[in-house]
């Protein structure tokens, strides 16, 4: 995991592995079967790390701990993401995490397919979110305001008025942050779910 946090997923083989715990790639092979079985690993750990919401929550209140502690876990192992819902050898943590979430929500009366829906959509929201955030091409207060003022300096002021007016109106001004959408936007996913499971039932 520290291989792949530090140089991407695509840098971790069973040679740099080795090489990282200075001994010979074949001798990994004592251990386990393949690369494969070292993800599905990587990822019952991080299935571990986001943890599970404390008993006691609504189902709400989960979910949307649950989201944010995802989206934390995910931002420190950007590889992740990509690689969460591809294992089909699944871990303890892993399983443990599924079962507990299910069981959140069919405790507050939702079916089956209606957990299959709420689990869709949370995880499109979190899981798109990371992607889109660690994909920007700056992350400070300082990079941002570079990269905005040199992409607007490259049109007229009155080309693109929408785009430009979204720009001095939000992203440059003092505490913008993609990443601040993030609760907010999450509050508003689940403002739709809250109320239409009230609708429903």
């Amino acid at each position: 995991m520290a291989l792949a946090d530090a140089e991407g997923i695509d840098a971790l083989t069973m040679r740099s592995l080795a090489g990282e715990l200075g001994i010979e790639a074949m001798s990994l092979y004592h251990h386990v079967a393949n690369k494969e079985r070292i993800l599905d690993g990587m990822i019952d750990i991080v299935f571990d790390e986001i943890g599970l919401p404390a008993a006691g929550l609504s189902w709400s209140a989960a979910l949307r701990w649950r989201a944010i502690s995802a989206r934390r876990v995910l931002m420190q192992h950007r590889w992740a993401v990509g690689l969460m819902d591809s294992r089909t050898s699944m871990g303890a943590a892993t399983m443990r995490h599924h079962d507990t979430m299910i069981g959140v929500l069919r405790a507050a009366g939702f079916s089956m397919s209606e957990v299959a829906k709420v689990s869709a959509v949370m995880d499109s929201y979190v899981f798109g979110f990371v992607l889109q955030e660690r994909s920007l091409p700056g992350s400070s207060a300082e990079e941002i305001e570079a990269m905005t003022t040199a992409m607007l300096a490259q049109f007229p002021p009155d080309q693109y008025p929408n785009l430009r007016a979204f720009a001095v109106e939000h992203v440059l001004q003092p505490g913008f942050a993609f990443g601040n959408e993030f609760e907010r936007g999450l509050d508003v996913v689940l403002d739709g779910l809250v109320a239409e499971n009230v609708t429903r039932r």
